[in-house]
């Protein structure tokens, strides 16, 4: 990727529904570079949907969890694809350590997030972590930069 897919995300990322005559202007390309640009991401699968941000609250799910989960063999939460379809669950990640996966779940009250741990319980050992505030919601993704390994210099 180059410093013009960069550009590009970085406005997409900023609101994906930019015309690409809008696009076009902001990066300084013609629409029809910015079309086949945009295709060839998506292609690529670099861009891979374009999604609109909601406020859970104003949503009505008030309340956000991290459920740990601890669970192997055939049970395990991450082999039954259903749970992946669970309204209230928004992000399943298979992870290292003690747990096999964590889960992000939203819920309208307590007792429906009490409902959802004894659904999850069947699976494994859940164990949740509730959510007071985020304060980074989202942040759009940016090019890395570059790291020099310090300890591989010599002042010599």
């Amino acid at each position: 990727m180059d410093s013009m897919d960069w550009a590009l995300l970085r406005e997409l990322q900023d609101d994906a529904r930019l015309s690409y005559s809008e696009l076009s202007r902001r990066v300084h390309l013609s629409p029809p570079a910015v079309a086949e640009r945009v295709r060839r991401l998506e292609t690529a699968g670099v861009i891979t949907g374009y999604h609109a941000h909601v406020d859970l609250t104003k949503a009505g799910r008030h309340v956000v969890a991290l459920i740990r989960m601890s669970c192997y063999g055939p049970r395990c939460v991450l082999r039954d694809p259903e749970v992946l379809n669970w309204p209230e669950v928004l992000e399943v990640h298979r992870v290292t350590g003690d747990a096999c996966s964590i889960l992000k779940v939203v819920t309208a009250s307590m007792e429906d997030f009490e409902s959802t741990i004894d659904r999850l319980a069947p699976y494994g050992q859940p164990s949740s972590t509730m959510v007071l505030s985020t304060p980074l919601r989202w942040r759009p993704l940016s090019p890395l930069s570059p790291t020099v390994d310090q300890g591989s210099r010599s002042s010599e």
